[in-house]
């Protein structure tokens, strides 16, 4: 057995025994979702449009993660909402940062590498520049979505006759915790994955303007702000949708069951 196979049975042992059900349906939104992701790649490979695969695998890959990976139907529907609807909003600024950029293509440290061979393969490098984009904003922006609805539902189910102020206000202190440490996480998770790229940069004596205007650094700069915009967006959007859903919830309630004792008198 490989170490990765290893792994893979670990993860799914210890996710098992942590999250007991949720744990398992976890396990397998990871796993379809790689499975989504090589699919991808795959179908863009093989000529179809871009845009139209991004359309309809950033809907499967939000209903993956939230849907498999929360055990609460109304969390995970507010989740998916206010998802979706900042992905996008981040979309259309993707798009035209990504224009304006003019840092999609492959970088000058690839040229070796691909010495000898077409650097031109018949696809739109802006156009897979995007996708990449939305596809690294999505794991963010689901993950904040989701903290914030289970935070405030859960605070809904302690306080019944919390109101929707008071909601809206938990929402903003809850998302002060998530922004923290979901900015951590991308900022590290950059710093973690270029760390090799910073030290070929320390080594061949890149000057700061070299640095910021590197096609490979650029795009990873670029993801991490439309990461932490994104994250910024759903904080209170999901806030307001879930706030918004209890108070008509608790409405619709009240009046059928006002609507029941007319019909019993």
């Amino acid at each position: 057995m490989s170490s990765l196979g290893a792994l893979i049975i670990l993860l799914a042992i210890l996710m098992a025994i942590v999250g007991g059900e949720t744990g398992i349906r976890s396990f397998f939104s990871v796993m379809i979702n790689t499975i989504l992701l090589i699919l991808v790649a795959m179908l863009i490979s093989w000529g179809l449009s871009i845009p139209v695969i991004t359309l309809i695998f950033v809907p499967l890959k939000l209903v993956t993660i939230i849907f498999l990976g929360t055990h609460d139907y109304t969390v995970a529907k507010n989740s998916f909402y206010a998802s979706l609807i900042v992905l996008l909003a981040v979309s259309v600024l993707i798009i035209g940062i990504q224009h304006l950029a003019q840092a999609a293509g492959l970088g000058v440290e690839a040229g070796e590498i691909l010495l000898g061979h077409s650097q031109m393969p018949g696809i739109s490098y802006e156009e897979i520049s995007v996708t990449v984009a939305v596809f690294s904003a999505l794991g963010a922006v689901a993950e904040a979505a989701v903290s914030i609805s289970s935070g405030l539902l859960e605070l809904k189910k302690a306080k019944p006759e919390i109101k929707e102020h008071e909601l809206l206000k938990s929402g903003w202190a809850i998302g002060y915790d998530v922004l923290g440490t979901a900015m951590n996480t991308i900022v590290y998770g950059m710093f973690g994955s270029f760390l090799s790229l910073f030290l070929w940069y320390y080594r061949l004596h890149y000057t700061f303007g070299e640095i910021i205007n590197d096609k490979l650094f650029v795009n990873e700069a670029l993801i991490i702000m439309y990461s932490l915009m994104g994250v910024l967006l759903t904080i209170p959007l999901a806030s307001f949708l879930l706030a918004k859903g209890m108070s008509r919830s608790k409405s619709e309630a009240k009046n059928g069951n006002e609507t029941n004792r007319t019909k019993e008198l």
